[in-house]
């Protein structure tokens, strides 16, 4: 089958693409940057890639006509005030142009939406759920609650949570029951439902084997890990305490923590349907999924994680508007080293940051990380999804990587920490030398003060840096 694929660079696109190429279908991948789509080059081969934004129905014209089926994998944690709006006009302008296309089938992958007292994400995914409904083609909608796996949202938040913390002190909502579902059982129910017509124009929740409280879900990642653990509850953590909680203990953004308190008052507990014994799904329990997840992060073999979307930061449009790095304006700090083993040095600057470090005086890049966080920025926490590959689109700490090529021996890195201007951080090799280069653009009289102050910290820093990497 031809199936059109949106969302492909995200949490879940990321997953379900290689599964549709291994099973032989011709996949349509839509996405919005290009410079983000590095997949293995087996799955380049066997896919074709088209520009466009959902919010720009022009854009939805790139979209070939000859489509069997289509996933709709988009979805927004985003705080803006009109963010609702959004997501339905990108659902009504998807719905309008597969209207035009020979697309048969829709797949949709939402929130379990059966509580009377929804927060605004879901009633926001249930209004695109009914957008989308309103097509001349057959929509499937999945509804799922908590997903578990390597480097998704909630796993990640319980980790930090249950692995920082021995005591937590704990809003009531940890109370709340969920019925948590391995990712792993998620792509076998969207794949799952390709072409089978007993489950057009209908909608099912899909969760794991177990229904569980928040605190339950912490004290069995505990008991996998083999920590002892104590979590109270107190009633008097308003939501935005609870949200300062998550973003301070965590590595989840200020706006996504906000999204999550919200959401996590809600229970989402699934309906119970015969959809798994129909595709002979033999889900995972809650302990089992942690497992699953435990030996991908062990082997390094995390395929995709919520941090390096760009809800985890600061980024804003596309990769392809930073990677010029400007030069009239700015502030540069360029320093070059001779380079002994071209190779050595370019796979030391492919490990750097995460828990590699920045190879020179990491305790201040601890403290920076920690200024950032307490000004509302992303820290150091999201740290990197491998701990030796770099794609464009990754996030490294509270970098962005904009372009990465070890061919070219060169990365270029666009800061997502809170400034008073914009900040790259660029290596390159050239001629068996490295040249790394700091560049800033200040935003007024205090961005130029902030770059005076702290030019004795980049002596230190980028020089310790540099020799390191080098040496």
């Amino acid at each position: 089958m031809r199936i059109l694929l949106t969302g492909a660079t995200g949490y879940i696109g990321k997953r379900l693409l290689p599964v549709l190429v291994n099973k032989g279908h011709e996949v349509v991948c839509v996405v919005r940057d290009k410079h983000r789509c590095a997949f293995s080059a087996g799955v380049k081969q066997a896919i074709q890639l088209f520009e466009a934004d959902l919010l720009d129905e022009t854009s939805l014209e790139n979209i070939p006509d000859n489509i069997d089926l289509a996933y709709y994998l988009v979805h927004s944690m985003s705080d803006s005030a009109d963010y609702q709006e959004q997501e339905k006009k990108s659902a009504v302008n998807f719905r309008n142009r597969l209207n035009r296309t020979k697309v048969k089938q829709v797949i949709y992958l939402s929130g379990i939406v059966n509580d009377q007292s929804l927060s605004k994400h879901l009633k926001s995914r249930l209004t695109v759920e009914n957008e989308l409904a309103k097509g001349n083609f057959a929509l499937t909608t999945l509804r799922s609650g908590i997903i578990i796996g390597s480097g998704s949202a909630s796993f990640e938040i319980i980790r930090d949570l249950v692995e920082k913390l021995p005591v937590m002190v704990a809003p009531r909502w940890l109370k709340t029951r969920c019925q948590p579902i391995a990712i792993s059982d998620v792509i076998r129910f969207l794949v799952g439902c390709i072409n089978d017509t007993s489950v057009f124009n209908k909608s099912f929740d899909i969760g794991g084997t177990e229904i569980l409280t928040y605190k339950e879900m912490l004290l069995l990642f505990a008991h996998e890990r083999g920590l002892k653990r104590l979590i109270v509850t107190v009633p008097v953590m308003t939501p935005r305490l609870s949200s300062y909680w998550l973003y301070f203990v965590t590595s989840t953004s200020y706006k996504l923590a906000t999204s999550l308190v919200e959401s996590m008052r809600v229970e989402v507990i699934a309906r119970p349907n015969s959809l798994a014994q129909h595709f002979g799904i033999q889900l995972l329990t809650y302990s089992e999924s942690l497992k699953k997840a435990f030996i991908k992060i062990e082997q390094n073999e995390i395929v995709s994680s919520w941090k390096d979307s760009f809800i985890s930061g600061q980024l804003s449009g596309q990769l392809s508007d930073f990677i010029n790095v400007p030069k009239f304006g700015c502030y540069t700090d360029v320093r070059v080293m001779p380079v002994a083993s071209p190779d050595f040095a370019i796979e030391k600057i492919w490990r750097i940051g995460g828990a590699t470090g920045w190879y020179y005086a990491n305790w201040l890049w601890q403290i920076r990380g920690l200024m950032d966080k307490m000004a509302g920025g992303v820290g150091l926490r999201r740290g990197r999804t491998s701990s030796d590959s770099i794609k464009e689109g990754d996030a490294i700490d509270f970098w962005r990587v904009i372009y990465a090529s070890k061919n070219e021996g060169r990365l270029l890195l666009y800061a997502e920490m809170k400034l008073p201007g914009e900040a790259w951080l660029e290596f390159k090799l050239r001629n068996n030398q490295l040249v790394q280069t700091a560049t800033f653009r200040p935003k007024g009289l205090w961005g130029r003060l902030y770059w005076y102050m702290v030019m004795p910290f980049h002596e230190l820093i980028f020089k310790g840096m540099l020799r390191k990497i080098v040496n």
